[in-house]
């Protein structure tokens, strides 16, 4: 049982040595990461329309 308070303490001391991000800083890092992912949802869309257009395609042949 020591082991594991010894643990959890180890844990906070770590914790408060961490550069936490301030809010201007996570706001644009949310906004890069939401664009991001929009973004490639859209790319996957087109490429996965574009595939299933040509195996269409192929089939009526």
């Amino acid at each position: 049982m020591a082991n594991i308070g010894g643990f959890f303490k180890n844990v906070m001391s770590e914790m408060r040595k961490v550069s936490w991000p301030k809010r201007k800083e996570l706001t644009k890092y949310t906004v890069v990461v939401l664009s991001t992912v929009i973004v490639m949802a859209i790319f996957f869309a087109i490429v996965d329309l574009g595939i299933s257009g040509l195996f269409r395609w192929y089939l009526e042949l």
